[in-house]
């Protein structure tokens, strides 16, 4: 038996055709195209499906479901998208036109969560019964797996983790709240607070990897600048392993789940990111006697997204 996942971002569909165990045999991608709409952009995700079931040798028959990853949620009384900022759309009946060129089993999850998933069957936290995917990137997303199966709430929008306010009125976000997560444990933060720090010390590392312009510096430019053990990007760092813990503990605390996974582009710092997080979190968690989760790094990369939207069917 086979499964289709779909990843679809603002810039590209990713469609692949994927066996139990989450491996993927056939992959294929066509641009997005958001301003053709919706109905358009749901029509290529149905006929790539059929390209990628074909082309991977396979007959619709054998395939038993598709699952679609997206930047929103997903009504699970209609089936229906009511919100996905980056594509622009609006209360958008996926499943409906999917199932005008495809007659199968559909499922929509949020894309992060989909990544959570395909950590938890083909990757690090494979044979863990709960476990957290966070993207650390632009914003900060949230995946929660728990007894093998994705969590997402009674109305879909369970894992916003992102949005948890930890700073009571904090700095504004772009959902219109304040203090939310996010603003200080994304890559975002980490380049605001690099460039806020390195304009007030202009002769810092930080600033000489950026060519002496501010706007030029990125999350890279500050985790570098770190690794050589500059002490403007020091602190800049510090501030911001404190920042991801404070949410790390909160999800500790409520889920006390057996693993949390990073995944996302800050996550490409590695064993560096990874090293500060571990030795930090003990000083903060509740229960200092007792075990928690282990954090690691997520492995799948770019097919996560693509696994996991086809596990949403096994």
């Amino acid at each position: 038996m086979f499964y289709v996942g779909i990843d679809l971002g603002g810039m590209s569909i990713k469609a692949g055709l994927v066996d139990e165990n989450g491996r993927i045999l056939k992959k294929l991608t066509c641009p997005t195209g958001v301003e053709r709409g919706a109905k358009a952009v749901v029509e290529d995700m149905a006929r790539l499906t059929l390209d990628v079931v074909e082309q991977g040798g396979a007959k619709l028959e054998d395939v038993k479901a598709i699952g679609i990853g997206l930047p929103g949620i997903q009504d699970p009384e209609t089936g229906r998208v009511p919100f996905c900022t980056n594509l622009g759309w609006h209360d958008v009946p996926v499943i409906e036109w999917m199932h005008e060129i495809v007659d199968k089993p559909i499922y929509i999850q949020n894309d992060a969560t989909v990544a959570g998933l395909a950590e938890s069957v083909a990757g690090v936290s494979a044979n863990v019964k709960n476990s957290v995917f966070l993207t650390l990137g632009t914003g900060v997303g949230g995946g929660i797996v728990l007894d093998g199966k994705v969590y997402s709430g009674s109305h879909g929008v369970g894992s916003e983790l992102g949005h948890m306010i930890t700073v009571a009125g904090g700095d504004l976000c772009t959902c219109g709240n304040r203090g939310c997560w996010e603003r200080y444990s994304s890559a975002s933060a980490l380049i605001r607070m690099g460039r806020e720090a390195a304009a007030q010390a202009p002769d810092c590392l930080i600033m000489q990897k950026a060519g002496g312009c501010v706007e030029k510096i990125s999350a890279k430019t500050v985790m570098d600048s770190a690794k050589e053990g500059d002490p403007v990007a020091l602190k800049v760092f510090d501030q911001y392993i404190y920042n991801i813990c404070t949410g790390l503990v909160g999800i500790i605390n409520f889920i006390d789940p057996e693993m949390i996974v990073l995944g996302g582009g800050v996550s490409l710092a590695g064993e560096f990111l990874l090293n500060a997080i571990r030795e930090k979190l003990p000083t903060m968690v509740f229960y200092k006697t007792m075990p928690y989760a282990r954090i690691e790094l997520a492995t799948l990369g770019n097919d996560a997204g693509i696994i996991g939207a086809a596990m949403l069917g096994r």
